[in-house]
């Protein structure tokens, strides 16, 4: 009987790994498939994008090569299984992606920002609460809300209608920019208050750091993962709760009835066309388990433009002095690859 029960265990064990190994050579990758990643140009996004492009290669064993263009292109790129990975995708921002995974073209895996992204409105501490080691006293201690900022105009007033504050908007254009367009109306603080617009997303910066290092009173929006979220103290103000209705009215073009609510926290996924999901879940499995702390990735991105590092460096670098992270997303046999991989670079 044990030797019987034995034959059946082993037999059982063998058609195991019969399946497993039929299975993985059935994956993308052992195919010869090449694996295209969409390229993402924000710093963050790049960051992230040649991590895992650069894990699938040095662990796995896979072709890669970055696909250059446009996020709408790229994005309906992915839903074609032209491209296989987006990897930074900000849940219920993109038109694009939602209907594809409504549609059942995209997928979308893990959350690879713990917490979620932060989106709002805000000043440097200093206004708050004053810097006694750069001599600054507060100017607007009572500010802690939106619903604030009518007492406090004259703090930030604008240059060229003193009368009223300035809030500093997002380009022209942007998808932040209509929604901060739409909040100041429904706040009904578009009387009290200009609504700036920057140039581009590097004069948004430029402003906010200027205003900064002068220890000026600034208000603006601003949002995370981001360099400035790493390198200065800003205090967020409080806005009415978010709600979903009101939320959807703020982004709707189409929509003559706004009401007003906080930023939507995303949530940041990989997306991956579905083909690619079906055919790797060993892949996806690693994918689930990705994760960049607001923190750390904040200044990741802060000392990839200050010292003008691109994604690829980037990575290179996080995979030779964070092991204790991304090991914790692959098995033993593939961090040992990754990491001869980078002793041999």
């Amino acid at each position: 009987m044990q030797l019987r029960q034995l034959r059946v265990v082993l037999c059982a064990a063998a058609m195991a790994l019969t399946g497993a190994s039929a299975h993985a050579a059935d994956s993308w990758c052992a195919q010869g498939k090449t694996v295209h990643f969409a390229g993402i140009t924000w710093e963050s996004g790049s960051f992230a994008t040649e991590v895992l492009r650069q894990i699938l290669e040095k662990g796995y064993g896979c072709k890669t090569d970055v696909v250059p263009g446009s996020t709408a292109a790229t994005e309906t790129a992915l839903a074609h299984n032209d491209v296989q990975v987006w990897a930074e995708q900000w849940t219920g921002r993109s038109e694009i992606t939602a209907k594809a995974v409504a549609s059942g073209t995209v997928k979308l895996v893990g959350d690879t920002l713990p917490g979620g992204t932060k989106e709002g409105w805000f000043v440097p501490e200093y206004v708050v609460k004053g810097d006694p080691t750069r001599g600054i006293k507060p100017v607007a201690a009572g500010l802690v809300s939106v619903t604030d900022l009518p007492k406090y105009k004259s703090v930030f007033a604008d240059d060229e209608e003193p009368d009223k504050g300035r809030f500093l908007n997002c380009p022209t254009g942007w998808d932040c920019e209509r929604v901060n367009t739409r909040l100041l109306k429904v706040l009904k603080l578009d009387a009290s208050y200009t609504n700036f617009h920057p140039g581009t997303g590097a004069a948004l910066d430029a402003a906010i750091a200027s205003a900064y290092q002068r220890g000026a009173p600034i208000v603006f929006y601003y949002w995370g993962p981001a360099a400035l979220m790493a390198k200065y103290k800003f205090v967020e103000l409080k806005m009415p709760a978010y709600n979903d209705a009101c939320w959807k009215t703020l982004r709707d073009e189409s929509s003559t009835s706004q009401c007003a609510s906080s930023y939507m926290v995303s949530h940041v996924t990989v997306g991956v066309s579905t083909p690619f999901y079906e055919a790797d879940p060993q892949l996806m499995t690693m994918l689930g388990k990705v994760k960049f702390p607001m923190d750390f990735l904040s200044s990741t991105i802060l000392e990839m433009s200050t010292k003008k590092v691109d994604g690829s460096a980037m990575a290179t670098q996080f995979l030779r002095t964070h092991p204790e992270m991304w090991k914790q997303w692959v098995p033993a046999d593939v961090a040992s690859k990754v990491q001869a991989s980078l002793a041999g670079a």
